[in-house]
């Protein structure tokens, strides 16, 4: 019989109390990390097991095999969850889709205020499920919550309205795993809810992230980057902290990953906070004159709107016309004007 069959004899046979652990510890870490001069002998193993079964009684059955079965995880998956826990089922059973192997899962409630949410989040604590209770440190302070308890060597920041795809996992580890420049892998996304469609984000460009974000937040992310760049942003409470990272990642040199494939479930509420930040000017327009002040050597959207006005005062009726061919007729535009040369390119 093998360590793991006596980890299992003992823990059914011999559950008492805690005294052998950091010789299990051992075992888990000579699993995890291979060293074969810590292989232990069988007779060591009986111990272990015994140590492994009363440390489980001494805490819980499901918390234990949750942990263990999470050591050595690729990607640990991080949700922050405010006052949404009647999603949580919902995005629970997209994760069990996945290889169980791959991932670890860390739920972070963000101090909500919504008694079902808590009861659940209480409920699949208790069934072993590794949830974090915090006070509400908006979006940004659950993400970096979640990542600073993460093991993985990859991080999904997946909110708990969404669900995620087993593509998702397999096809990022697979790029990242060869391409150690690769900082994020992110895919495309199929709309649920109050609308449906595809959501084809396109492939990466800088220039096109500085001007607008089209990247979400479920995105797979290398571990190590957020070492180099920082955490999560948590000035930004009103939104778009998502956007900040993907400029800081860009900004450090890091490489971007798109895989042209449905990888995740976006969810389309009217209520959402992506929805109801444009209800109001005034924050969309706070938060880009917040990251044009702390990125001011490299954006401005000033530069990119102070350019289109010279353009226009220089010949108005030629730059409508343009934008008119450009929008409505952008075949004839690309092949029989712009290609011949007989407009300048762009506005």
């Amino acid at each position: 019989m093998g360590c793991m069959g006596y980890v299992y004899r003992a823990m059914v046979k011999r559950p008492n109390i805690l005294r052998y652990f950091k010789l299990f510890i051992k075992y888990r870490q000579a699993c995890c990390f291979g060293n074969k001069r810590a292989v232990l002998a069988d007779n060591r193993a009986i111990k272990i097991g015994r140590a492994a079964a009363r440390f489980y009684r001494l805490l819980n059955y499901k918390s234990i095999f949750l942990r263990f079965n999470t050591m050595g995880a690729k990607v640990s998956i991080i949700i922050p969850c405010y006052n949404q826990g009647h999603f949580l089922d919902e995005l629970l059973d997209s994760i069990r889709d996945c290889n169980s192997d791959l991932y670890e899962l860390i739920i972070v409630n963000d101090g909500s205020t919504d008694q079902f949410t808590n009861d659940k989040l209480r409920e699949l604590k208790a069934k072993g499920y590794q949830v974090i209770f915090q006070e509400n440190k908006g979006l940004s302070g659950a993400r970096n919550t979640g990542i600073q308890a993460a093991t993985g060597e990859y991080i999904l920041p997946l909110d708990s309205d969404n669900k995620v795809r087993p593509a998702y996992l397999t096809r990022a580890i697979e790029v990242m795993d060869a391409a150690p420049r690769v900082a994020v892998v992110y895919g495309n996304a199929e709309y649920f809810g109050e609308q449906t469609g595809t959501w084809k984000t396109g492939a990466y460009n800088m220039q096109k992230l500085m001007i607008a974000n089209f990247i979400d937040a479920c995105a797979v992310i290398r571990r190590s980057v957020f070492d180099k760049v920082g955490l999560y942003d948590t000035n930004m409470k009103l939104g778009w902290e998502d956007w900040d990272m993907w400029l800081r990642i860009s900004f450090a040199g890091y490489e971007f990953r798109y895989v042209d494939e449905v990888l995740f479930d976006y969810r389309v509420l009217n209520t959402s906070m992506s929805k109801t930040l444009y209800n109001n000017y005034a924050k969309p327009n706070s938060i880009e004159n917040y990251l044009h002040e702390k990125y001011a050597t490299r954006m401005g959207h000033q530069y990119i709107t102070a350019h289109w006005v010279k353009r226009f005062r220089k010949s108005p009726v030629l730059f409508i016309a343009k934008l008119i061919l450009m929008t409505y007729f952008p075949r004839y535009y690309n092949n029989k004007l712009l290609k011949k040369n007989k407009v300048r390119n762009g506005l």
